[in-house]
């Protein structure tokens, strides 16, 4: 008989167990995370009032950002909390509700980059039909889906975290409450959670990647058949931003969820989790800001008439 514990709470053991680093942490993270709210927030203000973003694309990016937004805040606030506290806990619903949210808007921001990628594939595939293919109707279903598959899948995937059972050990490996270190650590209930989290996992990034490579086929089927070299510079350029985004997000993720979880990849994959948590959500909005002619212009504009109205 396996002795099951009634788990209260668990103990985040972080990044590092060294005191010297975690003030040096705590300031590094807290910058990012202002620097991922003051970009993603003024991202989503930047398209609203701006009339020369109001496009498809950059309806979708806005809710890139505010994706993003919560999905930082779902897991930094409690990481910088336990960079300063002796304790380091979360609380059992506290740990679920994490896990809960965590998955869904995973999810949720790998569809919104595959229904981007269909979204310049309608753009550079077919200019003239853009405008009545992708109505406003059309592109509210379309980020319908992400949300709606997101949240759905995440309740099945939290029940199925509910059902592990935990004998004594109540330390996670982690920063944050994650699939991969609480299977490693539960002793019961493992299986079925495990295999569904790989095929689940799998099934997810197969059919969003298969979205995005078959968009970017006939992407770069649509900017070879191109005469003009300036529009196929212009189409470059705006694809090069979805596809920074879409490897880095990706690449780690998949390095985190397509494997067993075992002491070496619970460890290498809280180091690679850093990027998707907290540092990929700050980027984005440099990506498409930095790489985007018209957000540099629209911001530009915004600044002049909020500096002329003062």
């Amino acid at each position: 008989m396996l002795n099951f514990t009634d788990v209260t709470e668990f103990i985040l053991l972080g990044l590092t167990s060294r005191q010297e680093w975690q003030i040096l942490f705590f300031t590094i993270f807290l910058m990012v995370y202002i620097i991922t709210m003051v970009g993603n927030i003024g991202m989503i203000m930047l398209i609203k009032v701006s009339p020369q973003l109001n496009s498809p694309m950059y309806f979708f990016l806005s809710h890139l950002s505010f994706v993003d937004v919560w999905f930082s805040s779902n897991v930094t606030p409690k990481m910088l909390e336990n960079l300063l506290s002796e304790t380091k806990t979360i609380s059992y619903s506290g740990c679920l509700v994490q896990c809960f949210f965590f998955i869904a808007l995973a999810y949720v921001e790998i569809f919104i980059l595959a229904v981007m990628a269909f979204d310049r594939c309608m753009a550079i595939g077919n200019p003239l039909l853009y405008g009545s293919k992708m109505s406003r109707v059309v592109c509210f279903r379309l980020i319908s889906l992400p949300y709606i598959y997101g949240f759905l899948t995440s309740v099945a995937a939290t029940l199925w975290t509910y059902g592990l059972y935990f004998c004594g050990k109540i330390e996670i490996n982690h920063f944050y409450c994650a699939d991969p270190p609480l299977i490693k650590m539960a002793c019961a209930g493992t299986y079925v959670k495990e295999y569904t989290m790989i095929i689940l996992a799998g099934i997810t990034f197969t059919f969003s990647l298969s979205i995005i490579i078959i968009s970017y086929l006939f992407i770069l089927i649509a900017i070879l058949r191109m005469r003009s070299v300036e529009g196929r510079r212009k189409a470059f350029s705006t694809c090069g931003s979805h596809l920074t985004a879409v490897i880095i997000f990706y690449g780690t993720l998949i390095f985190m969820y397509l494997r067993r979880p075992t002491e070496e990849s619970v460890e290498q994959g809280k180091m690679v989790a850093v990027f998707y948590t907290t540092v990929i959500p700050m980027l984005n909005p440099m990506i498409y800001s930095l790489r985007n002619k018209d957000v540099k212009e629209a911001m530009k504009k915004v600044i002049i008439r909020t500096c002329l109205a003062k």
